[in-house]
């Protein structure tokens, strides 16, 4: 018996160690998984701000805005509006009992005239509640009018809010374009901008493949004359066009020798025309 006790309390002890631990365990997964999605949330959040930053114009910002201030504007209007209407009714309302009022009284009067007390205390009892009523509708009346008046003020304050933000919403949109015209012009000349950038960058491909087509066209040449590569245009093999380079080398030389020729025989010819009329010049005289 002392052995199955000590043993049934081992057991218990080690499913209260081993449920201790799984909840610790569990614990700390899900502050792992809570701080996960944490951060996950966070990474979404910038990310979302930064796209929303570029999307932004503060041009239409402020073009909603002074929208919404015009829908409240409106509404305080419709709202002076609706306590106007309302005080008109009541007043409209009070007037007609008055006039039962009036027309009780008068009623009274003939009924005390005909010794009709009966009748005169009736219509004095009916005037009575009415002119109650009267006495309301007066208390209701003048609490429309304070909420007019205040209504009243808070279009004015409101209306010249909304002037003022329009005045100024206009100078910042205007200074937003100008500044961006600005930045624009200015990306434009230094080729910071990506349009210009890619222009830059179009500019460079073009020149480099111009360099690489000249050094190419260079190099063909040189093998052409070095022999190294052959004219798919001339059907003459290497040793004739070695030929054809020197006969035509030497009908070049042949020529200039025959011009030089003929450039130093025209002095000779001019000088030896003066000697041989020297005498005759001589004995004529």
């Amino acid at each position: 018996m002392v052995y199955e006790s000590t043993f049934q309390i081992t057991v218990l002890t080690c499913q209260k160690n081993a449920s201790k631990f799984i909840e610790q365990f569990l614990k700390k997964q899900r502050g792992k998984h809570m701080g996960l999605f944490t951060r996950m949330e966070t990474v979404f959040k910038s990310k979302m701000n930064k796209v929303l930053n570029r999307m932004e114009d503060p041009r239409e910002t402020l073009d909603y805005s002074y929208e919404k201030q015009l829908e409240l504007l409106q509404n305080v209007k419709r709202g002076v509006a609706e306590v106007t209407t309302s005080k008109k009714r009541l007043q409209l309302q009070r007037a007609k009992l008055v006039l039962s009022n009036e027309k009780l009284g008068q009623q009274a009067k003939e009924a005390v005239a005909a010794n009709r007390e009966d009748l005169a205390r009736m219509a004095l009892e009916r005037k009575a509640a009415i002119q109650q009523q009267v006495d309301g509708i007066d208390r209701e009346i003048l609490e429309l009018e304070k909420q007019e008046e205040k209504l009243i003020a808070s279009e004015k304050r409101l209306s010249t809010k909304v002037e003022i933000f329009r005045t100024k919403k206009e100078s910042i949109k205007a200074q937003y374009s100008a500044a961006e015209a600005q930045v624009k012009i200015n990306e434009s000349v230094t080729g910071i901008g990506e349009e210009m950038a890619d222009v830059g960058l179009a500019l460079d491909r073009a020149e480099n493949k111009t360099e690489e087509m000249k050094a190419r066209a260079e190099a063909i040449d040189d093998l052409m004359e070095a022999g190294a590569l052959d004219d798919l245009t001339d059907s003459r093999d290497g040793i004739e066009r070695e030929l054809a380079k020197i006969s035509t080398q030497s009908s070049v030389e042949s020529e200039l020798a025959k011009l030089k020729a003929e450039a130093g025989k025209g002095p000779e010819k001019a000088k030896t025309g003066v000697e041989s009329t020297g005498p005759e010049e001589g004995k004529e005289v």
